[in-house]
């Protein structure tokens, strides 16, 4: 897969469907690679008239890793010290702008899950003539009294990782059964098949605790995203334990205009039953920018 120089480090992506179509930046969330965007979700994506990038965060798959960092200190994260951070959602969200400008993409509809939902957030924030809409799939604003995980899904989260690749593939069996949607059980071979390419692309436990500690360090974007103008989808399941509903309320109550799609059933993946409702619902709000994305 191809490489890109974005904001001093390099990332993996591919791409979609046509490249004459409206750009559509897949970015996905905690320790979770490109792949967890299902090429048939990003298939169904391009058929709906959009060429559809997806590409690794920093310090996960084939994207850049961060060598000679502090070590991430976890525990004095939980006690406010922050000093361990090797660096910031902002970072990450430069990364995504410089992915745009290396190909050539003067703006495109934004899509984001979990932390890269804050991640398109803080996109549209620092790079608004980059974002033509923005879509917040299952995040928050970095408001600490809303979109809290249950005691079971942080649990889950920062159970020890896994030593193995079958390890690995039990454990994502597992944690989906704590995060997943109750109304849409996984089918956990496809869901150990998925964990299983993750380890064999890559597998950087420090990784995904950097990024943990970015996310744990995020300012509240509450304020700031009274100041975004493009069009905006959030989606959120009704049933998420690890980002609470409440968080993906108030990023719609933030942004002006915003549209609330609150999913009964729905846990904290994209089960393959709620695909085509999510992708129309992307692509109407896609409609709603002025003009095409470049």
């Amino acid at each position: 897969m191809p490489t890109m120089p974005a904001n001093g480090i390099e990332l993996d992506y591919d791409c979609f469907g046509a490249t004459g179509d409206p750009c559509i930046l897949l970015i996905m969330g905690l320790s979770a690679q490109k792949i967890a965007w299902d090429e048939a979700f990003c298939q169904q994506l391009a058929d709906a008239g959009f060429f559809v990038v997806r590409f690794d965060n920093r310090d996960v798959g084939l994207s850049s890793k961060v060598r000679g960092a502090p070590f991430p200190d976890l525990a004095a994260a939980f006690a406010g010290d922050f000093s361990s951070c090797s660096y910031q959602l902002e970072d990450m969200a430069d990364d995504a702008a410089g992915l745009l400008d290396g190909l050539g993409v003067d703006s495109a509809h934004v899509v984001g899950a979990s932390m890269g939902g804050m991640i398109a957030q803080t996109l549209a924030l620092r790079h608004p003539e980059k974002v033509r809409s923005l879509c917040s799939i299952m995040s928050t604003t970095g408001d600490r009294s809303v979109g809290q995980p249950r005691p079971e899904a942080m649990g889950a989260l920062l159970a020890p990782p896994p030593q193995s690749r079958d390890e690995a593939m039990e454990r994502a069996v597992t944690v989906n059964r704590v995060i997943g949607s109750p109304s849409y059980p996984a089918d956990e071979a496809a869901v150990k098949e998925r964990a299983r390419r993750a380890w064999d692309r890559d597998h950087d436990p420090e990784g995904a605790a950097r990024q943990l500690l970015a996310i744990m360090a995020q300012a509240d974007r509450t304020r700031a995203l009274g100041d975004l103008r493009a069009p905006t989808l959030v989606v959120h399941g009704e049933a998420d334990p690890l980002v609470d509903v409440t968080g993906g309320r108030a990023t719609a109550a933030a942004i002006p205009e915003a549209r609330l799609v609150v999913i009964p059933g729905m846990g904290h993946d994209l089960p393959v039953e709620l695909w085509p409702e999510i992708v129309i619902a992307i692509a109407d709000n896609a409609a709603r920018a002025a003009t095409p994305a470049a």
